[in-house]
């Protein structure tokens, strides 16, 4: 059930319509189309109350729905298809059909689509769903409509008829149709589109410009909440979802192909690649459980490490310390004054183990990040690597992180340790830049760049493990089991910048 909807569509507008599931978009789209009356209200076309009691009504307005499920009629071919009830005659009083023209009007369309003009011979019922999608919406575009409603259509096209469409509908705005897009790729919205309209069960909850919001606002008024922890794997979701979805797109058009050579092929072939692919499946099941090995062996190790730097503190350097202080009483107090310069040395002895034992227990596990979080590690970690080393370290640590999960802490932390220590090992770098900040779609964007000499090729992760150079391996690991992707650009000469991008919950406050 509607209840307070109340908007306004300009000439050559483009408005996304979204919502949750039942939230009425579709409701909404069936009474403008006529398909559905509103029991209450009032539609207004032109400054002109209308009412729209049928699709035929709709259409004399210059509206066309394209439905998320083609409506078509199975027996006649495409060309009849699309100008089904709305046949080109020879002349204004109609007579018979002029099919050369529809079929060249039918043929310009198919071509915005990038869609061969063989189409238009073939029968409706030996049709793929995006080709059918394709009629419907050639259909609706045979007589330039006023208000093109497009009801979650572009979803059963390809990737790249997506991106045709998305032009087109550029094209129809500049010619000032108007047109609303009920989707739930939040990349092809805010790519197209004027404003936004959110739907919350059956009211408008916003009307937005989308130049003046970001996903994340939308996606909080989409599901209803306010919760940061519980927005933040929504939008992580939506980002990944439409690229494993063309990832997918073209897994379905290789097994296509595969499908196809299957059918010339004996039956000796089809059991090979049965094999093959439980085989896969197989290798598939043991990496999942490698993953999780090497998530447990890294957590372990990390313990092991915080419990060795404990115990190196709370023992031996607090008994060196105390052997120190002794030494320093008896120089003081002038007994074996004869001895005093091999006291000193021996002091000076016991204060350079007990530094040592400080860095080696700062290297096993930061104090900073256990007390005072990822961002004051980072910063202690730069100043003193580039105290050390003599090379200029630039941060740039959005302060706004907040506390994150322990083990995605440690993590970022061993990965900036990791990469600083390449750049003193290898880079004979004199400049170096390092960026930690969360993006808009609720992913942590690590960035370390050096000035330094670079590589000729781009570095095989293989390769490098077998010459046992596990410095980009250990973080490319780190990376890989947090979910994230990893991106290495180098050219001789011009340094090497290491950019990774991970999935974060949103900070504890």
């Amino acid at each position: 059930m509607l209840r307070d909807i109340n908007f306004t569509v300009a000439a050559g507008e483009v408005i996304g319509v979204v919502g949750r599931r039942a939230a009425g978009k579709s409701t909404l789209f069936h009474i403008l189309a006529g398909l559905e009356q509103a029991t209450d209200g009032d539609i207004f076309v032109r400054g002109h109350r209308v009412q729209l009691k049928s699709p035929r009504d709709a259409h004399q307005y210059g509206i066309e729905l394209v439905p998320q499920t083609p409506l078509l009629a199975e027996p006649l071919d495409v060309t009849q298809n699309i100008f089904l009830g709305r046949e080109i005659g020879w002349s204004d009083q109609l007579g018979s059909p002029n099919w050369k023209k529809m079929t060249a009007r039918a043929g310009e369309i198919l071509a915005a689509l990038d869609v061969p003009m063989t189409l238009l011979r073939e029968r409706t019922r030996e049709l793929s769903d995006e080709q059918r999608q394709v009629v419907t919406l050639a259909r609706a575009l045979c007589d330039t409509p006023q208000l093109l409603l497009l009801d979650d259509a572009l979803s059963a096209l390809s990737y790249q008829r997506q991106e045709r469409m998305l032009a087109l509908i550029r094209e129809l705005s500049r010619a000032e149709t108007s047109v609303m897009i009920i989707s739930d790729d939040l990349k092809q919205l805010f790519a197209v589109t004027d404003r936004i309209l959110v739907l919350y069960e059956g009211r408008l909850v916003a009307d937005r410009r989308t130049a003046d919001c970001t996903p994340r606002e939308v996606v909080e008024l989409i599901v209803g909440l306010s919760s940061r922890e519980q927005i933040t794997p929504i939008i992580w979701a939506l980002e990944n979802y439409h690229q494993a979805q063309r990832q997918t797109e073209e897994l379905r058009r290789e097994q296509d192909s595969l499908q196809q050579s299957l059918r010339v092929q004996d039956s000796l072939n089809r059991q090979l690649i049965e094999r093959l692919q439980a085989q896969l499946h197989a290798l598939d099941e043991l990496n999942l459980a490698l993953q999780a090995t090497q998530r447990r062996l890294m957590t372990e190790r990390e313990q092991e490490r915080k419990h060795l730097a404990r115990e190196l503190h709370d023992a031996v350097i607090q008994d060196l310390l105390s052997f120190y202080y002794r030494l320093e009483e008896m120089e003081s107090a002038d007994v074996f004054s004869e001895r005093r310069d091999d006291i000193v040395a021996v002091r000076n002895g016991l204060r350079q183990v007990v530094g040592d034992l400080r860095q080696m227990c700062s290297d096993l596990r930061p104090p900073t990040i256990d007390s005072h979080g990822l961002v004051s590690a980072l910063s202690s970690l730069g100043h003193e690597w580039s105290e050390q080393t003599g090379v200029q370290l630039d941060m740039n640590v959005d302060p706004q992180l907040g506390r994150l999960p322990e083990a995605i802490e440690l993590s970022i932390f061993r990965i900036v340790q990791e990469g600083l220590n390449n750049i003193r090992k290898h880079a004979m770098a004199k400049h170096a830049w390092l960026t930690v900040r969360r993006t808009p779609l609720a992913s942590l964007q690590i960035q370390l760049t050096d000035d330094g000499r670079g590589m000729r090729d781009a570095p095989d992760l293989a390769e490098l493990s077998a010459r046992q150079h596990f410095g980009l391996l250990s973080i490319s690991e780190r990376v890989a089991l947090l979910g994230g992707t990893m991106q290495i650009e180098s050219a001789p000469g011009k340094g090497l910048a290491l950019k990774i991008e991970i999935p974060s919950p949103s900070p504890s406050l």
